[in-house]
């Protein structure tokens, strides 16, 4: 067989899925040549076949092929999680910070899927932390709205810059206060994230934890509040519509932020741009009440 023993090269057992791509490349192996050399590789990355992906580089897979999202073998790898594969293209010359048609490199694709010691393995090896997408995310912005806090820790010691803005206007600080994760904004403000940093369409991230999703803890979107209030974000500016952060809490229905937000200082006299009190805009009679006071 032409990859006999190759799969097994690794000190791990050979996955199922290996076995089985080594048994059909046995099968036909005078069709490994040229793109089809290739595009196994691409195969070989996604499913971490190791001794399969290392066979076809020495019969002359390329390091730098790509694929229709315009991603290399390394792209496909760290996405996947594959160390002893991204190790290997690594030694052979792959392009660390290679960015697909996207704009997503390998360590952006490594934290978009959670792959903490991977992102570690390529901070190692010295890629850029500070690369964004077509979008403007960075790495530090994938991982903040993950929530991952280990993950986020790794990109902050490699340098990552917490105040970074992609084309939506929007930072690390806006995403996790965004999805009501108290303890990742406190890692950002530590870091140096401004609490009062006003973002696209004058939103600040205490209006983001004001409206949080939906499917956030209440008592998070609380806590994520009180440390952006703290940190010294302004709790009555009001954005591009004139909505403060106590009306965006009002119109999404948030009661607890509402409480919170009164019981801090917030001003329910405050009027938006169509004149409209955050009395006007609550959802349902339980904040109208509290409002009404």
């Amino acid at each position: 067989m032409l990859f006999a023993g190759a799969a097994g090269a690794s000190a791990q057992p050979v996955a199922p899925v290996c076995a089985a791509l080594e048994t059909r490349l046995a099968q036909s192996p005078a069709r490994l040549e040229g793109r089809v050399l290739n595009e196994t590789l691409f195969e070989a990355a996604s499913l971490d076949c190791p001794g399969i992906a290392a066979a076809l580089l020495d019969r002359g897979a390329s390091v730098e092929a790509r694929n229709r999202r315009g991603g290399t073998p390394l792209n496909i790898a760290a996405a996947r999680g594959a160390g002893e594969i991204v190790a290997d293209l690594l030694a052979r010359g792959a392009d660390i910070d290679h960015a697909d048609l996207a704009g997503i490199t390998p360590l952006l694709a490594a934290v978009q899927a959670g792959r903490r010691r991977m992102v570690a393995t390529l901070l190692d090896a010295g890629a850029d932390v500070g690369l964004a997408s077509r979008e403007g995310v960075t790495p530090i912005m994938a991982g903040a709205f993950d929530g991952d806090a280990r993950l986020l820790a790794l990109l902050l010691e490699a340098g990552a810059d917490p105040n970074a803005e992609d084309r939506r206007g929007k930072g690390a600080l806006v995403y996790a206060a965004g999805r009501a994760f108290p303890g990742i904004v406190a890692t950002l403000l530590e870091a140096g994230a401004e609490a009062d940093r006003v973002w696209g369409h004058d939103l600040t991230a205490l209006m983001w934890a004001a409206g949080h999703a939906n499917d956030a803890p209440a008592a998070d979107g609380v806590e994520t509040a009180r440390a952006l209030i703290a940190a010294g974000a302004a709790i009555d500016r009001q954005d591009d519509r004139g909505r403060s952060a106590l009306m965006i809490a009002a119109e999404r229905g948030h009661a607890q932020m509402v409480t919170f937000l009164l019981d801090a200082g917030a001003d329910p006299g405050l009027r938006d741009r169509e004149g409209r009190l955050a009395l006007d805009l609550a959802a349902g009679d339980e904040i109208r009440a509290m409002l009404a006071r």
